[in-house]
């Protein structure tokens, strides 16, 4: 982790582009769907939501990129050594890098967005859970795709549809909160979904891997 961590530092795009990419796309609805705050009350959880997912899908593509592109994944591959906890590892140090700070960030632009304090919470915790599930969701097509050189659309195509629960589970909880109800169910959802695909996901990217490099 502290590997792939110091060297998505130092590219800097793979960490700054979705970021860049969340505060601007949210910082544009004010401007296309007007100032009301009552409108944008209503659509922010669902806009906080879909914007953040696609920033986390803007960095998938590059996952496991660099790795291929010189031979060190071959290497890990061929060393016979378990690729579970590796995989982890590169896994949950693209959602430190990713999905953290747009978890961090995402109250800020709940009152841009004219979101209620009473779901600023929600927002946060099911964005630092869900966002997560996205990054490991992403792993696989991510894995999928490593060895075509323009497999940004196909990516898209494949874990799209899987992100889907995330999203909903997620927006929900927001939603929720700012009617006042108790969002813990929906946390647990996400929560639920976040263990499976620990539990479960890195045995498919190392699959995914292997085929993708035998190719």
């Amino acid at each position: 982790m502290r590997r792939d961590m110091l060297a998505s530092l130092r590219r800097g795009s793979e960490w700054s582009n979705p970021l860049i990419f969340f505060v601007m796309v949210c910082a544009l609805f004010p401007l296309g769907i007007g100032p009301d705050p009552k409108q944008l009350a209503v659509l922010a959880p669902g806009i906080l939501w879909v914007v953040a997912l696609l920033a986390s899908m803007l960095a998938t593509d590059s996952l496991f990129r660099s790795d291929f592109d010189d031979a060190s994944l071959e290497q890990v591959l061929l060393s016979g050594s378990p690729l579970f906890p590796q995989v982890l590892a590169k896994t949950l140090a693209h959602w430190c890098m990713t999905g953290l700070p747009l978890s961090l960030v995402s109250p800020l632009l709940g009152v841009l967005l004219q979101l209620p304090t009473s779901g600023m919470w929600a927002l946060l915790l099911s964005l630092a859970i869900g966002t997560v599930v996205l990054s490991v969701i992403g792993a696989i097509g991510a894995a999928l795709t490593v060895g075509l050189r323009k497999g940004g659309l196909l990516l898209s195509l494949i874990v799209l549809p899987l992100y889907i629960p995330v999203l909903i589970f997620g927006s929900s909880a927001v939603q929720t909160a700012v009617e006042g109800a108790s969002y813990t169910p929906q946390l647990a959802l996400l929560g639920a979904l976040l263990l499976g695909a620990i539990a479960l996901a890195p045995l498919a990217i190392g699959a995914a891997l292997r085929i993708s490099v035998d190719q």
